[in-house]
């Protein structure tokens, strides 16, 4: 089964993730003063960054017309989804700006060459973070799957109140609910002005 179309993906058809434990240890971890190349060409070191950042972690998107890194990737629980979470993001982004969120990110272990001509067909409104020497990936302890012989993030969100892990969303699906499932934690926990 390989359901072609990017982002109008039938989830019924798409084996769910289970939570496997694999991100219980986050929530309260703080941040490793790590520099990512994004796709606006900064660096970003998320440790600096005050006040409340979002970052959502995705195996890998796809490209219109390419075939997927395995035959089965739709089968893989946890895989299918990356365009679609990528932009409910996008979609939501003033209102998660709204609801308390300064700065907003994707992560994925995909080449920044890659990210950056995703980020500028899907008309992003933030930058995606490239690790693909997975530095953050490994001292986060990140879940991650094996595919092909790499190495991808399993999908997940956080949210990052000064450089500490504040709440993880783990597992997430369908992808596509993620963006308002943050937005509504956030609305629900929002955090002091200065």
């Amino acid at each position: 089964m390989n359901q072609k179309n990017l982002l109008n993906v039938d989830w019924s058809l798409i084996p769910a993730p289970i939570d496997d434990g694999a991100a219980d240890h986050l929530v309260g971890t703080t941040i490793p003063a790590i520099s990512l190349r994004a796709t606006d060409d900064t660096l970003v070191t998320l440790s600096d960054l005050p006040g409340r950042t979002i970052v959502f972690a995705y195996p890998r998107t796809g490209e219109p017309g390419k075939v997927s890194l395995v035959e089965d990737w739709d089968l893989i629980p946890g895989a299918r989804g990356c365009t679609p979470q990528t932009c409910s993001f996008r979609d939501l982004f003033g209102e998660l700006k709204a609801a308390g969120a300064a700065h907003v990110f994707g992560l994925s272990t995909q080449s920044n060459a890659y990210q950056t001509e995703m980020a500028s067909r899907l008309h992003l409104p933030f930058p995606v973070l490239c690790d693909e020497k997975l530095a953050l990936t490994q001292a986060l302890r990140l879940p991650t799957m094996e595919i092909a012989g790499l190495t991808l993030i399993k999908r997940l969100a956080l949210i990052i109140d000064d450089a500490r892990i504040s709440h993880a969303f783990y597992p997430v699906f369908p992808p596509d609910r993620n963006a308002a499932d943050v937005l509504a934690w956030l609305k629900d926990n929002r955090v002091a002005s200065p």
